[in-house]
């Protein structure tokens, strides 16, 4: 392949499946109190949210360096490859200007091109696939590109939280904030894209999970031709939504995983994600 793709920590998707299509990864880094490692060397999950829930700090979380970059891009250079590099948004993480910044360092802007996802976890890696699945297939990178406007214009992207309190201090909430301060107690339904915006608001986790099912049985309404499921802490729920979603839409997902401590540190426990990549373009 003449085109490489690279993407960075945040989508989760499967680490065999990026393997498999040739994908390189750059960890971005998350930490409490100086302790900041690298995405991927946090291997317990299921300790890191427990910290998560009991500790009076937020984590902070940190885009990976302009060296990160450089490290992933001068072997595909030097193998004369061109790369097409897709990230978490400009507007939630610094990630895309250092990307750009390695590639003004190693003077190679013209065989790099650096892509705002302009969505995050399991949505960037639907774009992410569709790029890889392009390149292998012997696309140019301007194709590659294409590709992933292409998915980008018919990705559809929903969470549920258990709490708004991990945005909030984490200052990523976005136009969710008009949902802070309720006095209801609520859960609320989001959408993941250049911003975290609510769609919007149920009661009790059961009702949550309710509104995911319904919302796979919208994709199918719309025509859509892949999805994915995530979570944070919520594995029954997930595998639940799997089941459901293979009577609704008569195909697996693209993948099923737990987000990892970057977002984790933004959205809290109880994460559920539902998505969707249609592979063919709407019908008018």
């Amino acid at each position: 392949m003449s085109v490489a793709v690279v993407t960075d920590s945040t989508t989760y998707v499967p680490a065999e499946l990026l393997d498999e299509l040739d994908v390189r990864r750059v960890d971005l880094y998350v930490g409490w109190d100086g302790d900041m490692r690298a995405e991927s060397e946090w291997i317990d999950l299921d300790a890191f949210y427990a910290r998560l829930q009991e500790s009076e700090r937020t984590p902070t979380t940190s885009q990976p360096s302009v060296g990160d970059f450089t490290a992933a891009y001068e072997p595909l250079l030097e193998a004369g490859r061109e790369i097409v590099s897709i990230h978490i948004p400009v507007a939630l993480s610094g990630t895309c200007e250092s990307a750009r910044e390695a590639a003004r360092s190693l003077g190679a802007e013209d065989r790099i091109r650096v892509i705002d996802g302009r969505t995050g976890a399991g949505g960037l890696g639907c774009l992410v696939i569709a790029a890889a699945e392009a390149a292998r297939a012997g696309a140019g990178a301007a194709d590659v590109e294409a590709a992933v406007d292409d998915a980008r214009s018919e990705l559809d992207i929903w969470f549920c939280l258990e709490t708004l309190e991990f945005l909030r201090k984490g200052g990523r909430i976005g136009a969710a904030q008009a949902l802070v301060g309720s006095a209801l107690r609520i859960k609320p339904v989001l959408t993941f894209g250049t911003e975290i915006a609510p769609v919007g608001r149920v009661r009790t986790s059961r009702r949550a999970l309710e509104r995911m099912e319904e919302y796979l049985e919208e994709l199918q309404a719309r025509g859509a031709t892949d999805w994915i499921v995530q979570h944070a802490q919520s594995r029954d729920a997930a595998d639940h939504l799997v089941s459901r979603g293979r009577e609704v839409l008569d195909k697996p997902p693209l993948f099923c995983t737990q987000v990892g401590p970057v977002l984790g540190a933004h959205l809290g426990k109880g994460m559920l994600v539902g998505g969707m990549r249609r592979s063919e373009p709407s019908a008018p």
